[in-house]
């Protein structure tokens, strides 16, 4: 039977390449595979799963309204043998449970790439969902920018590199206005927690 897999972290961790990486292998054994790009992201990278190493490859862009299921079910889809979804906390939670009717159904694994918390320490819905559903959760570990621990959080700053604390959930960007952090200097950067 096949899997719904969660690979999450902080910013900076490598999720992207991780994903880039998985996928090469799949394809280097001559298997088809189908990935899959939120349109917040894409309309950024131009339909492309980009890697901050440079590794790069083409995606569905997807939107609050794309049906998972309905989608691959239409394709070919007894030669697929791995979906791919990065930035997935930016779905919605009938849009993981649709992945996941994807693996119990098609016998396709899904392997699904995202960050679990915003600025304020709050999961995303894609996230939250995937927590609670997935068959194999795997974090992958970065460094807080203030000490060497584990970062498990992340802050927006302003163009004064102060922290905000208030803003919409959805800002696209990087090392420009986000900082990955540990809880402990999260708290103390933030008092959110």
């Amino acid at each position: 039977m096949a899997k719904l897999h969660f690979f999450y972290s902080t910013m900076n961790a490598g999720k992207s390449t991780a994903l880039l990486q998985s996928n090469h292998n799949y394809l280097e054994s001559n298997l088809k595979t189908i990935l899959f790009i939120p349109k917040e992201i894409a309309d950024k990278t131009e339909g492309k799963i980009i890697s901050r190493i440079g590794l790069e490859a083409d995606a569905i862009i997807t939107d609050k309204n794309y049906k998972f299921f309905d989608e691959v079910e239409k394709k070919d889809y007894k030669n697929v043998s791995c979906i791919f979804v990065d930035e997935v906390q930016f779905l919605t939670n009938n849009q993981i449970r649709d992945l996941s009717k994807i693996a119990d159904e098609l016998n396709i694994p899904v392997m699904c790439y995202g960050i679990r918390t915003d600025f304020q320490g709050k999961l995303f819905d894609g996230s939250m969902e995937l927590l609670a559903i997935a068959d194999n959760l795997k974090e992958l570990k970065t460094i807080c920018s203030e000490c060497d621990k584990k970062a498990t959080m992340v802050v927006r700053l302003n163009d004064n590199g102060e922290v905000l604390l208030e803003g919409e959930k959805i800002v696209i960007g990087g090392n420009e206005i986000y900082k990955t952090l540990c809880r402990k200097h999260f708290r103390k950067l933030t008092n959110l927690i």
